[in-house]
């Protein structure tokens, strides 16, 4: 498979590194010659210093050969006006293009009716305020999500000492919760990632990730000793488009929400914005404001500024004052293994989010979603299953699944299930499995249509 990747930003050099490492051909492109030589010092793919979105350049790099093409430079303009090169000169490349600004939310569906003829559209803004609304229901969880159209639902918890489950195998489970068991996909313990056998324990402070039918997921929250809790206060620590976009969704979801914002000028357009939010101007990180504002009686706090360093600050602050819900948007990726041994485990990433919207549309067979998690580390991946792919028609006891991964749930016709040794997997059944990194590739063979079907 052949990759341009018109960017060499923390989207681009990340989604890059992570194709090469799949053996993918890659090709990135960039203005920034900086930006390309740290590319081109650290991973095995073809650097070349340019314009992406000129057509001189597009050609020289192989459009016509290219299979995808990855438009994720922070200039909007620039990635339409790349997609608009590649579909005149190239029709069947299939075209990916970051837009950010809300400016160009209405015109979504033209852009991939219409030229330029964009496939997905990448807004990883949109999808990180989707992520904390989801993360603020359920203030025990580090990280939730949602597969079949809202059908199951993946959650990543802490286990408590208190928990029922503490101590227990996962071949008792059926016995001791019956159908309402929840089903573990990942055994995160001591930062390594565990994909789990029937002989493997829980013990407290292990994080695990678990699938769960929607519906079920508020019983299963109370063996975990969580439960759903309904959000009437939020705070929002930066108003730039994520804290805009966030405020928005929670004025109309009726909750009372409280912006800070640094930037005079930045409040007072908040200001004419929002319909119902206050608007505050000062330092989200200063305990003084804090306590003067009684910030602290906060049911959430959500700090999404531009800023790591200061996000990290202020749920640090919010947790010493009692908020225990805090939510951090961290872009630098090697913060994320030291953050947990500070307290702070809800994080969200706009450059995780635009991965795992692109990993989608790069994966072979037919692939619905795919997420990224644990600093990429591992993936939850949702399929169609195929006919004539290896995974079909016979027993799961007697597919070779590639070791660190394992299918976690089978949805057929409206029905969700729990896989066993002796389910099968039937053509057109819906798929959801976890694999750790180093099982993707293999993971994908087991996907794809065999050759002796041609």
């Amino acid at each position: 498979m052949k990759i341009i990747i018109v960017g060499a930003g923390e989207v681009g050099y990340n989604i890059a590194s992570r194709l090469a490492s799949e053996n993918k051909q890659v090709i990135v492109i960039d203005k920034d010659p900086d930006a390309i030589r740290r590319l081109s010092e650290g991973l095995d793919v073809q650097a070349i210093s340019a314009s992406g979105s000129s057509p001189k350049v597009l050609i020289d790099a192989g459009i016509n050969e290219a299979d995808i093409l990855l438009a994720v430079t922070d200039s909007d303009e620039t990635n339409l006006v790349t997609c608009l090169m590649a579909d005149l000169l190239s029709p069947t490349t299939k075209k990916l293009a970051r837009i950010r600004h809300s400016d160009f939310d209405s015109y979504y569906e033209r852009f991939k009716k219409e030229n330029p003829h964009i496939d997905t559209i990448i807004n990883p803004e949109i999808e990180v305020v989707n992520t904390i609304r989801k993360l603020m229901l359920v203030p025990g969880a580090v990280d939730v999500g949602d597969f079949a159209d809202g059908q199951v639902k993946y959650v990543g918890i802490r286990l408590d000492d208190h928990s029922p489950m503490a101590g227990m195998k996962l071949v008792d489970f059926p016995s001791k919760f019956g159908e309402d068991r929840p089903l573990i996909a990942a055994i995160i313990r001591k930062n390594e990632v565990i994909v789990p056998t029937g002989n493997n324990k829980i013990e407290p402070n292990d994080l695990i990730y678990f699938v769960s039918e929607a519906q079920k997921l508020e019983k299963i929250l109370t063996l975990f000793g969580k439960k759903i809790i309904p959000i009437q206060r939020a705070l929002i620590i930066g108003g730039g488009r994520i804290g805009e976009r966030l405020a928005e969704q929670l004025e109309a979801d009726s909750i009372k929400t409280k912006i800070i914002e640094s930037d005079i000028d930045r409040c007072h357009y908040l200001s004419k914005k929002m319909e119902h939010a206050v608007v505050l101007h000062g330092d989200g990180s200063d305990q003084k404001l804090f306590q003067e504002e009684n910030l602290c009686l906060s049911d959430v706090v959500v700090s999404v500024t531009n800023d790591d360093e200061t996000n990290i600050l202020v749920s640090l602050l919010a947790k010493n004052l009692g908020v225990e819900n805090t939510i951090s948007r961290i872009s630098k990726s090697n913060y994320f293994p030291l953050l947990a041994t500070i307290g702070i485990e809800k994080i969200v990433s706009p450059r995780l989010s635009a991965v795992s919207s692109i990993l989608k549309d790069v994966r072979k067979g037919k692939v619905l979603s795919d997420i990224s998690i644990l600093g990429e580390r591992g993936e939850f991946i949702e399929a169609i299953a195929l006919e004539t792919s290896e995974i079909t028609d016979q027993p799961l006891r007697k597919i070779s699944f590639p070791k660190g991964a394992i299918l976690v749930c089978i949805i057929r016709d409206g029905q969700i299930m729990i896989p066993a040794g002796d389910s099968v997997v039937r053509p057109n059944d819906r798929i959801i499995m976890f694999a750790v990194k180093n099982a993707v590739k293999k993971l994908e063979k087991l996907l794809t249509v065999k050759l002796d079907f041609f």
